[in-house]
């Protein structure tokens, strides 16, 4: 039987005396990633046995609002692309980029 080989990110919060976050650190070994700061993050997992998706959202109370809007805009766009490369989905994939366009437009994130 083959071992299985295992691989851990890490998420690192600072908190402030609210426990507000200041400081984020994520690592991640096998993608040559150790300690890095960040500003926001965003994490959904799946639980199976209840059907439903569980999530924490977090970003540093000095997070620029224009950053956090170009942050969503690219998460969005990453979402349709995983959407895509999971489901095979061509349709629902691309009314998925158009609201990315939508949003971009709206927000004035393409100039």
């Amino acid at each position: 039987m083959t071992k299985l080989h295992t691989s851990e990110i890490t998420l690192k919060v600072g908190l402030d005396e609210n426990r507000v976050p200041e400081k984020l650190n994520w690592s991640a070994e096998d993608g040559g990633v150790e300690n890095q700061e960040i500003k926001a993050m965003l994490l959904s997992v799946w639980d199976s046995k209840n059907q439903e998706s569980l999530k924490i959202d977090l970003w540093t109370k000095d997070m620029p609002v224009d950053e956090m809007k170009v942050f969503f805009h690219q998460t969005l766009v990453a979402m349709s692309d995983t959407f895509m490369k999971a489901t095979q989905d061509e349709k629902m994939t691309a009314t998925m980029k158009d609201f990315c366009a939508y949003f971009a437009e709206k927000l004035e994130l393409k100039k």
